[in-house]
């Protein structure tokens, strides 16, 4: 199993374009992410079907969210870690 760095969380989310954000975490440092790989499963759906619902992307805990309950984990986004359904996809 890959060691990862110390735990990190979300501080700020920026909208950039499409599924394009700034994310700033709590150490100070800032990622441009494209979230458009994560964005699989029933639970993304209306982000990814609908950009008005993506925008309405926050801080939810130590992470980014939205209203239906779908989150991103913060070490998968900072990391540049393989989103789950990748990971499911590939042991499959």
């Amino acid at each position: 199993m890959e060691r990862l760095g110390p735990l990190v969380r979300v501080q700020a989310v920026e909208l950039l374009t499409a599924f394009n954000v700034r994310l700033t975490f709590q150490n100070g440092a800032q990622k441009e992410i494209d979230l458009e790989p994560y964005m699989r499963g029933p639970i993304f759906a209306p982000m990814r079907n609908d950009a008005a619902v993506f925008r309405t992307v926050k801080i939810s805990g130590s992470t980014i969210g939205w209203e239906n309950g779908a989150d991103i984990d913060p070490d998968v986004l900072y990391y540049g870690l393989t989103p789950a359904w990748a990971e499911e996809a590939a042991t499959a």
